[in-house]
C-alpha cells in the first residue's frame, strides 16, 4: 500500500520543527559559551595568583591581562543587562590595575631592585592607581543589580578596596613619590 503525498502544511510544520530545535541548539550553545567564558575569567585569574604565590609577576601579569580581556568579552555579551555590564567593566579595570601592579614588580626585579624604583615601574603603578580607581567609580554600590550580581559586585568591591593597600605599599616601597 502506497503513502499518499505529503501536504505543504505537513512538510511546513516539520521544517518549522527542524528549525526552531536548530534555533534552541545554537541558543543554548551561546549560553554554554558564556557561562565557559566566565570559568574562563576565573580560571586565568587564579592562575595569575597562583603565578605570585611562585614569585613569578611577568606570568601573573600575562593571566590577570587575559582575565581582563575575558571581562571585557562578558561586557559585550552581556549588553542588553546595564548590571551585568558594569560589573564585567568594573572587573575589567580591576584586573588591568592587578596586571600593571604585576608588571611593575616584575620590571623592578629585572632592574636589580634597585631603589628608588625607575620610572618605568612607577609608571605602570601609576596605571595600576588609575585604572582602580576607575573601577571602584564603576563598582560603587547599586541597590537595583540582581542578587547573583550583586553578591560578585560587592566581591569585586572588596578586592578592589584590598588592592588599594597594595598599590600604595607599593608605591611606598619603590619610592615612587
Amino acid at each position: 500500500m502506497a503513502r499518499p503525498p505529503a501536504s505543504r502544511t505537513t512538510t511546513l510544520i516539520c521544517m518549522l520543527c527542524l528549525f526552531c530545535g536548530a534555533t534552541l541548539a545554537v541558543a543554548s550553545l551561546a549560553a554554554a559559551q558564556v557561562i565557559g567564558n566566565e570559568a574562563e575569567m576565573d580560571r586565568l585569574r587564579v592562575k595569575a595568583e597562583e603565578a605570585m604565590a611562585n614569585e613569578d609577576p611577568e606570568g601573573a601579569a600575562m593571566n590577570m591581562g587575559r582575565a581582563a580581556l575575558m571581562a571585557k568579552v562578558l561586557a559585550k555579551t552581556h549588553h542588553e543587562d546595564v548590571s551585568a555590564v558594569r560589573l564585567y567593566q568594573g572587573a575589567e579595570t580591576l584586573f588591568r590595575s592587578q596586571e600593571h601592579s604585576y608588571r611593575a614588580m616584575a620590571l623592578f626585579r629585572r632592574a636589580g631592585g634597585q631603589l628608588p624604583a625607575s620610572s618605568g615601574v612607577c609608571g605602570s603603578l601609576s596605571l595600576a592607581h588609575s585604572s582602580l580607581q576607575q573601577s571602584l567609580a564603576t563598582l560603587k554600590n547599586e541597590d537595583s543589580a540582581p542578587s547573583p550580581l550583586a553578591t560578585k559586585a560587592t566581591q569585586l568591591r572588596e578586592a578592589a578596596t584590598d588592592w588599594e593597600t597594595v598599590i600604595d605599599s607599593m608605591i611606598a616601597d619603590y619610592q615612587c613619590r
